[in-house]
């Protein structure tokens, strides 16, 4: 039987962001897929698809289904941040074989319990009518709350690599009470695959109980996996060898 994965990067990110993991998994006898969300993948520096404004969070989940019914198995969905949702709403489809969450962005009908938590959506606020626009993150903003466990260097050649969002999906993310879509909503009962919710106990972006809520709400489902001394991109900090072979291992006592 083939072992597929499927990583999927968060938001303003790319498929580079998830080559160490491609590259552990190949070695792992794994066949490794990493699609781009939809206007994303290209030079972060020219301007983004005017298409992006209108961008939803529901159309990201469309495309990593339709991406994944094309595969030969049912894949394994590894989804960050806000893939993290998009990971879930596909599950609830029964198109994985299970799903890792890494630092997953609370669903639909979470509200933010910490000043950390709260400090992204102000700021978002600050910035006028973001969700009529493609947007782009701050370094001032970026580097304290996500890049938080990376030296100065990497945090800023990380941040170079970082193209725009679609200023919709931050709205559904930050301000789902609002949206008449409901696009962050999971259907939590209708996942019917092992579920891993992977937490960056110093992540600033998603608290990690946020992420613990989370895995309670999947019962015997989930495992929670809390991941010391590492923040919202544990995949590509120093040491991110040891959660990935963790993650591995986890995999393969559920699909191996």
């Amino acid at each position: 039987m083939t072992k597929e994965i499927v990583l999927i990067h968060g938001a303003f990110a790319g498929p580079w962001c998830m080559e160490d993991y491609a590259e552990l998994f190949r070695a792992k006898g794994w066949t490794v897929h990493t699609p781009a969300l939809r206007y994303h993948g290209g030079d972060p520096k020219v301007e983004p698809d005017p298409r992006l404004t209108d961008t939803s969070v529901m159309d990201y989940v469309n495309d990593i289904a339709d991406f994944v019914q094309g595969l030969d198995s049912k894949p394994v969905l590894l989804g960050h941040a806000i893939a993290g949702v998009v990971a879930q709403q596909v599950a609830s489809r029964g198109l994985a074989s299970a799903i890792v969450l890494i630092n997953p962005n609370a669903p639909w009908g979470t509200l933010p319990e910490t000043d950390d938590e709260r400090a992204i959506p102000r700021a978002l606020m600050e910035g006028g009518a973001f969700w009529k626009q493609p947007m782009r993150v701050e370094f001032d903003l970026m580097a304290p709350f996500a890049l938080n466990k990376m030296p100065e260097a990497q945090q800023h050649a990380v941040f170079d690599r970082l193209g725009a969002e679609s200023g919709r999906v931050m709205f559904e993310m930050f301000f789902w009470m609002f949206d008449d879509h409901h696009a962050m909503k999971v259907d939590i009962d209708k996942v019917d695959c092992p579920v891993l919710v992977v937490s960056g106990t110093e992540d600033r972006a998603v608290n990690p109980n946020t992420c613990r809520a989370l895995a309670k709400l999947y019962g015997d489902r989930a495992t929670f996996l809390p991941v010391e001394n590492h923040a919202h991109f544990l995949f590509m900090e120093p040491g991110w060898e040891r959660p990935a072979a963790q993650i591995a291992d986890w995999l393969d006592g559920k699909v191996g």
